[in-house]
């Protein structure tokens, strides 16, 4: 189901989800769509545009299936999602989405708070989920993707022993799903860290089954975080417009790493993301506008694109 990409490297916008669930106000439908569709005219790949998980817990996504419904009329761009449990999932499948991400914390206490089930309920959960997936038409299979949330440390738990988290990978590939991804959720990841997770990790799960990290900026390492996973060989990251988003359920976990920083830290490199810097920067007045309390963080935003700065390769 999946779009062909011909850039280097392959952004995934998730502000529309990990963005907006922490935000303190609700960011209406009709803003949600502009925003989506002004983020695809700039050439970003994939966007997660939210998560099937109950109203009452995250009323800010509560619109999720409308907002599927609007990305999907949208040429080019992978709808991805978040799906805590095998409910979720269902709904994902009616809406049709490209990927569903299932957060698997490899910290069963941030577990237990975060989709209120152990590892082996969740282990589960992933089976069931993969056997909806494999119920539906073939055209109609979206991507599985077992998230190793608090891969790096966890506020509630501390380090978690390298040996749990190789476990969770080859049990989660066992259970169905199609590739595990590494995230930070809890912004305690370094450089070092980063290169040692990612080598240890393939080397149970095989190379083609870890291609991307979701890092956050807790302690200002976001972006270094993201050049060592690229030169250990990952190719897709995700980052939020603004820097928005963190865990509710993981006490100081703040935002993601910044979509627009990231973008031009890899264009000035000559690293293709296929997407339009230019177009991406103005992008954030309607961000500005939607959410006005909301802060908006960015290097790159705030002190403008450097004299004579050309991308080397423009939308792909």
């Amino acid at each position: 189901m999946t779009q062909s990409h011909t850039a280097d490297v392959l952004i995934s916008e998730v502000g529309p989800r990990d963005g907006l669930q922490n935000a303190s106000s609700i960011m209406p439908t009709e803003a949600k769509r502009r925003w989506i569709s002004a983020l695809a005219n700039c050439g970003i790949p994939e966007i997660e545009v939210g998560s099937f998980v109950p109203a009452k817990i995250l009323p800010q996504l509560a619109d999720t299936a409308e907002v599927v419904a609007h990305t999907n009329t949208i040429a080019g761009v992978d709808v991805a999602v978040l799906v805590p449990n095998l409910r979720g999932a269902q709904n994902a499948l009616a809406a049709g989405v490209d990927k569903m991400t299932v957060p698997l914390s490899v910290s069963e206490t941030h577990s237990l708070k975060n989709v209120r089930r152990t590892h082996a309920q969740m282990f589960e959960e992933v089976r069931s989920i993969r056997a909806a997936i494999d119920a539906a038409p073939e055209r109609e299979r979206p991507q599985l993707e077992g998230s190793l949330s608090t891969a790096f440390g966890c506020t509630l738990e501390g380090a978690i022993p390298e040996s749990k988290i190789l476990s969770i990978a080859e049990t989660l590939m066992a259970c169905g799903c199609d590739e595990v991804g590494l995230s930070d959720t809890t912004g305690y990841a370094d450089p070092a860290a980063v290169r040692h997770l990612i080598k240890v990790v393939r080397g149970v799960v095989g190379n083609e089954h870890l291609t991307g990290i979701h890092l956050h900026n807790t302690r200002g390492l976001g972006l270094a975080n993201a050049l060592a996973a690229f030169e250990s060989g990952l190719t897709t990251f995700d980052a939020s417009m603004g820097g928005l988003g963190g865990c509710p359920f993981a006490p100081g976990a703040s935002g993601n790493i910044v979509t627009e920083d990231l973008v031009f830290m890899f264009e000035a490199m000559g690293v293709s993301t296929g997407i339009d810097l230019d177009a991406l920067l103005g992008v954030r007045e309607i961000l500005r506008e939607a959410l006005p309390d909301e802060p908006i963080y960015g290097f790159t935003p705030d002190a403008g694109l450097p004299l004579g700065f050309h991308q080397l390769k423009q939308t792909a």
